[in-house]
């Protein structure tokens, strides 16, 4: 058992017998007053027995009745003794478990460690043990040597006492040894025996003392026996205080002191004072913070709660069973048609079809509503049963001695009332008043903790299980559950988990102290009471409906907040195709529209807020109004005194904590009710089905397809049909067919990501997969390729060469530990492909599953690739390999060919079979095959496509990185030494470019990290003091009316309430004033009834306007935030987005937003309340005790001490947390994007441990903001109670002059101020923390802009009428201080021109489309468009009018007219004409819902081919006269290929296209060609002119085996 654990058990015991010695004193006075004649008797017999024991008198009640008060020898040689030896025997022997079942290996008795304990703790208990022997020796010598006198016989308990303290000596030496086997020394039983035994031994001591002073001490040698023991005892309680930590945990401690603390150190928190020291000298950093305890860390509190989540998953599935077997049942489906004629089943058809759409809906609903429930609080509550015992048995100690500080206060005014009280009564009360207050903090606090760490442990088992889930859903789920919603499911609603469990306790807790303060007031007031109990009533149903409306506007708002992330993500998805096409303003006013509605939700939320807030602060007032009211009006005898008053008010006082936070506890239950449904669907949801994949290993081939069927949905129509297909070990077949034919369907069906319909899949051996559209880790190109298996220098290099990627890393600023942006942003279309590639291969799988891994390279970068991987000769020669290609050349060198045509296989064979055949393929390749003729046979320098560039520019937006992320100076100088190649280079040269790349590698490694290296910089952490301005930021968003309007509302209603308190004091004086015959005047007690009602009420009115002002104007800033945050990340320029990761943005707009909707305007207005609060409070002190202010000052300091020491640290650890958060999001954003990948290779695993890493680093930073908070409450609480302390001392001292009114006034006062200077602290702490969202926002919200979107110089109306496009010394470059990368730019491209451009990597072409666009701002020079210099336009008027169709298709989710049309600009009739040009009509009209078919996120349920069309569709809508083609064609088959590239020839013959040359056949055809090199254009002809000449651009076509003849045939 660690020592944590023991020390919170040791809660489950009652910690406060400490105290047990006055309280037994109580006790016996309250007994000997209550108990019968009988009983009595008995008393006085057992009494009699117990005289006859100590040799003198047990109890007598004549030493407690004078002003110096004593107890009887005998009690306290007896009771007081007994009871820490009672204590610690009950509880020994499970100290001695440790000795017995120690699993761990015994600690060596090393010298050092035998000194240290014979040294400090045995030794004491050594001594102890003597002294004990030594008396009883002393007793019994002594007792022999009196034998002759009967008469002076030693009593028995000296004989007794001795004896018994030599055995619990014994036993506690034996639990001190018994310790070494545990992690912690200190055993808290024994220290709290010793805290117990001094205590009930301080009784004893000071009647000795008394007798010494006054000179009557008979028996000296026990006198001084007594002394060293009770000195032992303390020293040995000072040095329990220190931990006492053993030689091998010392490394184990300076990780975490807590597992090694002392029991004390730990229920005061004292272990984190280092931490907190060093967060006041400087700022903390996540290396300083320690490691969480084992217990606490994910993989084991995950692996706990995954279990009981399963089983209860098992048994809610049982349950949903028979709930759909009961559906069926009552109401039966009847699909035959019972005997209809034909006529009659013909008109029954008619009927269902109309009703079809209507049955759809109402199936998915019941299919969306029905789930697996009510499992996850039952597996919660199983996983961590402990913790909620230990603080249920916590909260109910602080439960109960809340009602012992009003019995007090009773007992103090009965005190201060009596004149013939003895003094030494009203030190007793104070300091049980200090006792009562002692024992509560340390209850309440270790029951914070408890349940802080409980809500921690609790959201970092939802996250697990949400990321767990996610590597294992089906494809329905996924569907469902877009990546926005399932990243909400991890931040909102596993954070609403954690804030709930907070105070999921008040739940049964504050109905326990309403039932209580009931009770007790009952005692006070009598029948009145009920008045206060029909008031509380009535109060329930209200409550109730409140909760109902809170529930319904929480679900709709939770569904607004997903749809709002959903958005969201889409656009940093795919924000450079909003800029191309200046779509933001659509896509802000759909985020705007949704933010309206979840606003005005809030808002509405805010209300019944503020009225449930007003109904339960109300509730205290009117049940005390009432309650008086009805007290004095019933019975002209009744009066109202302080006693009953002020007894009443704190239990009033008492009673308003359960009614105030009750309310809000169940509000959160509704909030995490709404969450629960949400978790219990996506965590309950179907995981993905594999059972259709077999992996029996004596088929004999290495695919076995068995008459296979699959789908991507249940119950939708097959993707995959009627497959029997069989492929025998080390074969390489090829899959071909036209786009949406089911090519990468059938990889997704051996991967197992497809619904199984019949049939199954039989795979022998491991799988590697290339997926169509490379996944790209956010990690080093090294860590990409080698992807968690270990590091073979030898086959690494091997790999790197075989996938031309070696002139990659020689341009790469950090070689190949250049760090890869997120979705792979600074690298080209081609290297994420060869990336990707790279890793299948050195993953030596036996089974490689390839999308189409070529179409993102050139020819002869294909050829390279084809010969060294995937050829007979290549890496994979002898592995099987299925490659899905539109690459006709390649296909007479694999061993079988499958063509598909609508998901079915209609021809299969070897390449010669099937042009024997005369089939679809032998058709296909006759129309297609000479566009693809072979490369010549003959050596081609590796990576010279690189050179030219024809594998794809680095994509949009990655030339245009800052310096740090492709230094553009290291590019060209790349560039220029490429110019010097020639192309004549033989194998040899390759050979050198390989060694030349080793060395950079080697060169780098020795350098450390290189400018350039690294790409996603460190989020940056604020640090120090959050800056007022951050305040007057959020004050200025909520507005300065509503901002006064709130703190007048507030300060009204303290104003009231100090009224209420002084009014109340005042009326209890009444009672001193009537004489025992006069009656109290009517009149007098309505004004005093009436007045008093009036300032409750005026209280809850000022309460009831403060809370609505404030909510109006916490939305207001929410609105205003939002706004701001929003317009300035649509306008931020592309490299803030390169460079900056989307979950880094993501976490703005949920975590951050989240907390400025909900937690700010929460802590604004508590901050509020208790600062004023506490200035009301302390007034009413001072003014009953003027003293008082003498203490205050040192008071006041002190607090402020402890808070300037807290805050420091808590801001830093909160600002930690934030920053700590965001990687998690970006890792599981990452992660479901590249879902299929990650489950290909089989390595959830892996990175389930990483999502575990993560999470734990940031649990360091909760946890340790937890403690700090504890810390902070545990000396807070203390300096409170000596408020409490003084302001009673005070009243014992000023007996004689203070009224009794005056004496309730100020203690009732006190009592109250404890927990509120409290929660100011924390209130300060809190809003400082939070408001940090507010600085995180606000440092978006001034990223720098791009230009203007319109300016005051528009263009004219129907420009550019001819697309005339002139640069004129044209330049520009990333960043000011670095090289440029065009350099003096000057053509002139006519009207209706097609124009190529080719080039190397790096020479420019991707900047070239960035600046037509102005995704680049010139450096000098200009472009002129149809004669106007672009520079002086508004972006979106220039942006509006080009046209661009990109090389990665991007879609939205939302409808397929949404994603051609966003601003619904254009009659569907252009939609449809526009979609018939791109070959999509009969597509389209063939889907149930045309053209409001919904696309699901990032257009995942169409094909890439699809995608692509798409977006040729977007162009042709907008056929404006410029249009720039960014290798549009990369991804689709070779007839969509020509589909396109006939329909751009038709439809934009009239415009000046632009091609980012590709395939080289598709620019043979233009007007002209531009060769770009390092930043310059070198050759600018037709391409006839410049194949005639010995130009680079022949040479690249030569290459690529483009001769003459074809040339004329294109």
């Amino acid at each position: 058992m660690t020592c944590h654990q023991e020390a919170v058990s040791a809660h489950t015991h009652p910690i406060h017998c400490w105290a047990c010695g006055t309280f037994a004193l109580l006790s016996f006075l309250w007994l000997s007053q209550q108990l019968g004649t009988s009983k009595r008797r008995q008393c006085l017999t057992m009494a009699a027995t117990l005289d006859q024991f100590c040799g003198s008198v047990f109890w007598n009640a004549s030493f407690l009745d004078r002003n110096d008060a004593d107890l009887p020898l005998c009690f306290e040689q007896t009771v007081l003794v007994w009871i820490p030896l009672g204590f610690i025997w009950l509880l020994g022997p499970w100290q001695l478990l440790p000795m017995c079942k120690s699993r761990t290996k015994k600690s060596s008795v090393t010298q050092i460690y035998f000194t240290k304990q014979v040294g400090e703790r045995k030794a004491l208990t050594v001594l102890l043990l003597l002294v004990a022997l030594t008396e009883l020796i002393f007793t019994i010598i002594q007792g022999l040597g009196q034998q002759s006198n009967s008469d002076s016989q030693n009593p028995a308990v000296q004989y007794t006492n001795p004896g018994l303290y030599v055995i619990t000596w014994v036993l506690v030496l034996l639990i001190q040894d018994s310790r070494r086997f545990a992690t912690c020394r200190d055993s808290w039983a024994v220290f709290l025996f010793f805290v117990l035994s001094l205590l009930c031994g301080t009784f004893q001591l000071q009647s000795l003392i008394r007798q010494a002073v006054q000179g009557s001490i008979s028996d000296i040698p026990r006198f001084c026996l007594y002394l060293l023991s009770y000195g032992f005892q303390l020293l040995l309680v000072i040095i329990s205080a220190i931990s006492d930590t053993a030689p091998e945990m010392r490394e184990a401690a300076k990780k975490n002191p807590e597992i090694t603390a002392s029991f004390l150190s730990f229920l005061t928190f004292n272990w984190y004072n280092r931490m907190l020291l060093k967060g006041f000298r400087k700022p903390l950093e996540v290396d300083d913070l320690w490691d969480l305890k084992d217990t606490e860390k994910t993989g084991l509190v995950g692996g706990m709660f995954e279990k009981n989540m399963q089983a209860g998953i098992k048994k809610a599935r049982r349950k949903l069973e028979i709930r759909q077997r009961k559906r069926r049942h009552r109401s039966p489906i009847t699909n035959h048609r019972n005997g209809l004629s034909k006529a009659q089943s013909q008109d029954a058809l008619v009927l269902e079809e109309k009703d079809q759409k209507q049955k759809k809906k109402k199936d998915k609903g019941d299919i969306r509503g029905d789930y697996t429930k009510h499992w996850l609080m039952v597996a919660i509550m199983k996983t961590f049963s402990r913790n909620l015992l230990k603080s249920v048995a916590l909260k109910v100690v602080y439960d109960l001695l809340t009602f012992v500080s009003p019995q007090l206060l009773k007992l103090m005014i009965t005190f201060a009332s009596d004149q013939e009280a003895y003094i030494w009564h009203g030190y007793l009360y104070a300091l049980l008043l200090l006792l009562t207050a002692l024992v509560q903090s340390i209850c309440l606090q270790q029951y914070f903790h408890l349940c802080f760490t409980l809500g921690m442990s609790v959201r970092t088992s939802l996250m697990t299980a949400i990321y767990k889930k996610a590597l294992t859903v089906s494809n329905a789920t996924r569907k469902e559950s877009t990546i926005g919603e399932t990243v909400n499911l991890m931040s909102a609603d596993a954070q609403r988990f954690m804030d709930f469990a907070n105070f999921v306790h008040l739940l049964w807790s504050s109905p326990l102290q309403i039932a209580l303060s009931i009770w007790f007031l009952w005692e006070e007031l009598g029948l009145s009471m009920l008045a206060g109990i029909g008031v509380t009533v009535l109060l329930i149903p209200i409550n109730a409906v409140l909760v109902t409306k809170a529930r319904a506007i929480q679900v709709k708002n939770m569904k607004n907040k997903d749809e709002r992330m959903k958005i969201m993500n889409e656009i940093l998805s795919g924000i450079k195709i909003l800029k191309l096409f200046a779509w933001e303003p659509s896509f802000e006013k759909r985020i705007g529209l949704i933010r309206a509605q979840e606003l005005k939700g809030l808002l509405n939320f805010a209300y019944l807020q503020a009225i449930a807030i007003f109904l339960f602060t109300c509730a205290p007032v009117l049940v005390s109004v009432t309650t008086f009211a009805v007290y004095v009006m019933v019975d002209k005898d009744h009066v109202l005194d302080a006693q009953k008053a002020f007894t009443s008010i704190s239990l009033f006082n008492v009673l308003r904590f359960p009614l105030t936070m009750l309310p809000l506890v169940l509000s959160a239950l509704v909030q995490v009710n709404v969450s629960t449904q949400r978790l219990e669907r996506y965590l309950g949801s179907d995981d993905m089905d594999t059972s259709a994949i077999w992996h029996d290993t004596n088929t004999g081939c290495a695919v076995h397809f068995c008459d296979s069927s699959f789908a991507w949905e249940r119950n939708s129509d097959a993707t995959i049909r009627d497959i029997t297909l069989k492929i025998p070990h080390g074969h390489l077949v090829a899959v071909v067919g036209a786009v949406g034919s089911g090519k990468s369907s059938l990889l997704s069906a051996m991967l197992g990501e497809m619904e199984n319909i019949k049939g199954h899949i039989n795979i022998e051996g491991s799988i590697a997969y290339v997926p169509q559209q490379a996944w790209i880790q956010n990690a080093t190109l090294k860590d990409n390729i080698l992807f968690g298996s270990p590091f073979d220098e030898a086959r690494y290099q091997q790999v790197l060469e075989a996938c031309a990627l070696l002139p990659d890393l020689q341009l790469l600023p950090g070689g190949d530990l250049t760090e890869i942006g997120e979705k792979g942003i600074n690298l080209s279309g081609g290297q994420k492909q060869r990336i990707s590639l790279a890793r299948a291969v050195y993953n030596n799988a036996d089974i490689f599953l390839l999308d189409d891994p070529l179409s993102a390279v050139d020819s002869h970068v294909g050829r390279h690739i084809f010969d060294k991987v995937l050829g007979p000769d290549g890496m994979l020669g002898i592995k099987t390999r299925i490659l899905v290609t539109h690459s006709l050349n390649f296909l007479a060198q694999v061993d079988n060919i499958v063509m598909l045509v609508a998901g079915a296989v209609s021809e299969q064979g070897s390449y010669s079979t099937l042009l024997a055949n005369g089939g679809e393929f032998a058709q296909l390749l006759s129309t297609y095959g000479n566009q693809q003729d072979n490369m010549p046979e003959e050596d081609i320098i590796v990576g010279m496509g690189e050179e030219f560039e024809l594998d794809g520019d680095p994509e949009p937006g990655a030339e245009e990185m800052p310096a740090d992320v492709v230094t553009m100076t290291q590019k060209t100088e790349a560039s220029i030494q490429q110019k010097n190649f020639t192309r004549s280079l033989s194998t040899s040269s390759n050979m050198s470019l390989i060694k030349a790349s080793q060395r950079k590698l080697k060169d780098l490694k020795s350098e450390g990290e290189v400018k350039g290296q690294k790409l996603i910089e460190n989020e940056a952490v604020e640090t120090g003091k959050v800056k007022f301005t951050v305040y007057l930021q959020y004050l200025r968003a909520v507005g300065s009316g509503f901002s006064i309007g709130v703190f007048i509302a507030y300060l009204g209603q303290y104003v009231a309430s100090a009224g209420s308190s002084l009014w109340l004091s005042d009326w209890t004086n009444d009672a001193l004033q009537i004489s025992e015959n006069e009656t109290y005047s009517a009149t007098q007690r309505d004004m005093r009834v009436g007045v008093y009602g009036a300032l409750g009420v005026g209280q809850a009115i000022f309460l009831v306007v403060g809370s609505f002002v404030a909510s109006r104007g916490a939305i207001r800033a929410s609105r205003i935030l939002h706004k701001q945050l929003l317009s300035n990340i649509l306008r931020a320029p592309m490299s803030f987005f390169d460079t900056t990761p989307t979950g880094r943005i993501v976490n703005r707009f949920a975590k951050d937003i989240f907390t400025v909707d909900e937690t700010i305007p929460q802590s604004f207005r508590s901050w509020l309340s208790c600062f004023l609060g506490i200035l009301s409070t302390l007034l009413l002190i001072c003014l009953a005790t003027p003293f008082f202010g003498v203490v205050i000052i040192p008071l006041g300091i002190l607090y402020y001490f402890v808070q300037q020491f807290y805050v420091t640290t808590s801001r830093q650890l909160r600002r930690l947390d934030s920053v700590t958060r965001s990687p998690i999001y970006s890792h599981f954003s990452e992660t479901v994007s590249g879902l299929s990948v990650i489950r290909g290779y089989g390595h959830q695993e892996r990175f389930l441990l990483h999502n575990e890493k993560i999470v734990d680093i940031n649990q360091k930073c909760v946890y340790s903001w937890i403690i700090s908070n504890r810390w902070l409450a545990v000396r807070l609480e203390f300096v409170g109670n000596l408020v409490v302390f003084f302001s009673a001392l005070l009243v014992v001292f000023s007996k004689d002059t203070l009224e009794s009114g005056i004496v309730g006034l100020s203690i009732s006062s006190a009592l109250n101020v404890t927990q509120t200077l409290n929660w100011l602290v924390r209130m300060t702490s809190e809003l400082e923390t939070n408001i940090v969202a507010v600085e995180r926002v606000h440092e978006y919200t001034q990223v720098a802009n791009e230009a203007p979107w319109v300016t005051a110089q528009r263009p004219p109306l129907n420009w550019p009428s001819k697309g005339e496009i002139c640069f004129i010394d044209y330049r520009v470059r990333y960043r000011p201080e670095l090289e440029l990368v065009l350099d003096g730019i000057h053509c002139d491209i006519n009207s209706t021109e097609k124009v190529g451009v080719v080039g190397r990597t790096g020479a420019g072409k991707s900047s070239l489309t960035n600046c037509l666009f102005r995704i680049l701002e010139a450096a000098g020079g200009k472009i002129l468009i149809d004669g106007l210099d672009i520079a002086t336009l508004g972006l979106h008027d220039l942006r509006q009018n080009l046209t661009i169709i990109p090389q990665d298709p991007v879609l939205f989710s939302g409808t397929l007219r949404m994603n051609l049309d966003p601003f619904d600009q254009y009659s569907d009739e252009e939609v449809w004409h526009s979609l018939e040009l791109a070959h999509l009509k009969s597509y389209v009209h063939d889907l149930p819902e045309g053209l409001s078919h919904l696309v699901s996120e990032g257009g995942e349920n169409l094909s890439v081919g699809q995608r692509q069309l798409l977006c040729l569709a977007r162009a042709v809508l907008r056929k404006s006269k410029i249009l720039i083609l960014d290798e549009a064609t990369a991804a689709v088959d070779i007839e969509t290929d020509h589909l396109i590239q006939e329909t751009i020839r038709s439809e934009f013959a009239n415009c000046t296209v632009l091609t980012i040359a590709h395939r080289l056949h598709t620019i043979m055809d233009s007007n002209r060609v531009m060769v770009l090199q390092a930043g310059r254009i070198v050759e600018f002809d037709s391409p006839e002119q410049l194949l005639q000449e010995e130009s680079i651009f022949a040479g690249m076509a030569k290459e690529a085996g483009i001769v003459g003849p074809q040339i004329s045939a294109l």
